[in-house]
C-alpha cells in the first residue's frame, strides 16, 4: 500500500470513528460542539507519521492488509492530539498547524460571548478535558479497532507502554526548561523519550506485535526506530528555529520565544564564547521576542557551529538508522516503505 493510499485510509477510519462518536456528544449538550468543532481542525493536518510506522511495523512482520491494522494506528492520531493539546497549554503556544491552537479557540470564545471570568483560565481549561477527552478516545478506538482479542492484548503492553514514556519524556523537557541548563545529554534524553520512541519506535513495535512479530524483528525494528526518532526530533528542531512559517505553520523561532532547551541549543551553548552564551541565556524564553532578537540567536547558532554540528547528528542517526534497516529480517515491500520514510521523517520542511 502507497504512503497517499496509508493516509487516506488512516483519514477515513479517524474521522469515521469521530462522527460517531459525535451524536453521543451532541445529546448530552450542544454546548459540546465547540469541543468538537475544535478536535476537528486539529485531526484536519498532522503528518500521520505514528500511523504509518505502525502500519509497515505490521507489514515488516508480515501481517496483511486489514481494516483493523488501518483502525488500530489511526487511534494513535487521537493520542497525538491528546498530547499536541496539552503540549500547548504548557508552552503557552499561539498556533498549531497554521491555526490557532485549542486553548487559544476556547479563550477566544469565551470572549466572543462576553462570558464573566478569566478568558485565557478558561481556555487553558476547556483544552485540558478536550486533551484528555482525546486519550480517552485513542484507547476506545485501538479496542474497537476489529481485530482480534489475542493481537490487541498484546499490542495493549507496548500502547500503555507508549504512553507512560512520553509523558515522562514531556515532564522531563518541562523541567529541562524549568533549571535552564539543559546539556546534550539530557536534552537528548529528552527527545529519546518525548518524540524518538513515541513517533516511530513504540508505533513500529505495535503494528509488529499486534501482527505476531518474533523478537528479532523487534529488535531490528528498534535499531532501525530509535536511530531515526532521535533524526527526526533534531530535524525537528531545527525547524523550529529556522524553518519557514509558512511550512511549519508556527511562527518564526517559536522554539525560542518558549525557551525550549534543545539539543541544537545545548550544542551552541557548549561552543559559544560568554559573550554568545549570556545573549542565548538573555534571549531563549522571552515570550516578546521580536524578529531582531530571533535573528540574532539564529545569527550566534550558526556562527557558534551549533547548527553544523546538529546537522552532522542528525546525518549520524540517519545513516544508523539506514544500516540498521538494510539488515532486518524483514520483508522487502516493508524495506522500501521504511527506507522512504526515514528521508521523508529527516529531510521535511515541515
Amino acid at each position: 500500500m502507497s504512503t497517499s493510499r496509508i493516509r487516506k485510509e488512516v483519514d477515513e477510519a479517524l474521522l469515521g470513528f469521530v462522527d460517531r462518536q459525535r451524536p453521543a456528544l451532541l445529546t448530552i449538550s450542544d454546548d459540546l460542539g465547540p469541543l468538537l468543532s475544535a478536535l476537528d481542525a486539529l485531526l484536519g493536518g498532522g503528518k500521520r507519521l505514528r500511523p504509518a510506522f505502525c502500519y509497515w511495523g505490521w507489514r515488516a512482520a508480515g501481517g496483511e492488509d486489514s481494516p483493523g491494522i488501518v483502525a488500530a494506528a489511526a487511534s494513535l492520531e487521537l493520542l497525538q492530539a491528546s498530547a499536541l493539546v496539552h503540549d500547548d497549554v504548557m508552552d503557552s503556544s499561539d498556533t498549531r498547524r497554521g491555526q490557532p491552537s485549542a486553548h487559544r479557540r476556547f479563550e477566544a470564545l469565551h470572549r466572543a460571548q462576553g462570558w464573566p471570568g478569566d478568558a485565557e483560565a478558561f481556555g487553558g481549561g476547556a483544552a485540558i478535558l478536550l486533551g484528555d477527552l482525546c486519550l480517552a478516545w485513542s484507547s476506545e478506538m485501538f479496542e474497537t479497532c476489529g481485530l482480534d482479542a489475542g493481537p490487541r492484548r498484546r499490542g495493549r503492553a507496548v500502547y500503555d507502554l507508549m504512553r507512560t514514556e512520553v509523558m515522562c519524556g514531556q515532564y522531563l523537557d518541562m523541567l529541562e526548561g524549568t533549571r535552564g541548563r539543559a546539556t546534550v545529554e539530557t536534552a537528548l534524553r529528552v527527545v529519546e523519550y518525548k518524540s524518538a520512541k513515541y513517533t516511530i519506535e513504540r508505533p513500529l513495535h505495535l503494528g509488529a506485535v499486534l501482527a505476531g512479530a518474533r523478537p528479532d524483528v523487534t529488535a531490528a525494528l528498534t535499531g532501525y526506530g530509535l536511530p531515526l526518532g532521535i533524526a527526526f526530533q533534531l530535524r525537528d528542531d531545527v525547524l523550529g528555529v529556522f524553518g519557514d512559517p509558512a511550512e511549519t505553520g508556527k511562527p518564526a523561532g517559536d522554539d525560542l520565544r518558549e525557551g525550549k532547551r534543545t539539543v541544537l541549543i545545548a550544542l551552541t551553548l557548549e561552543r559559544a564564547t560568554a559573550a554568545q552564551a549570556a545573549a542565548v541565556r538573555r534571549r531563549l524564553g522571552d515570550p516578546a521576542l521580536d524578529r531582531p532578537g530571533v535573528d540574532e540567536l539564529r545569527t550566534i547558532i550558526e556562527e557558534t557551529g551549533g547548527l553544523a554540528a546538529c546537522e552532522a547528528m542528525i546525518e549520524r542517526y540517519l545513516r544508523e538508522a539506514e544500516d540498521s534497516l538494510r539488515a532486518a529480517p524483514v520483508t522487502a515491500e516493508a524495506r522500501e516503505a521504511l527506507g522512504e520514510l526515514a528521508v521523508a521523517a529527516t529531510t521535511r520542511s515541515t
